[in-house]
């Protein structure tokens, strides 16, 4: 059975969607933006911005080193 892809987190900006998908790409992890288009051309607030998934198999070590990152940069403010 083929693994799906799940979303692990959405983010206000495709800025912020891509440096934590490269992140990701680091430990190894594919993942994919979606949703960026419309965050880019709307800025309103019914349109929800870029999202971020990755293969269900791999969400759980992907939302791990997302919030371990989230965590180093509280740390450094």
């Amino acid at each position: 059975m083929a693994d799906k892809l799940v979303t692990i987190a959405q983010f206000p900006s495709y800025i912020e969607a891509e440096l934590a998908k490269q992140l990701l790409d680091d430990f190894g992890i594919e993942s994919v933006v979606t949703g960026d288009n419309a965050s880019n051309i709307y800025s309103i607030p019914a349109v929800e911005g870029p999202e971020l998934q990755v293969l269900e198999s791999q969400a759980k070590q992907a939302q791990e080193i997302l919030e371990s990152q989230e965590s180093q940069e509280e740390q450094e403010q």
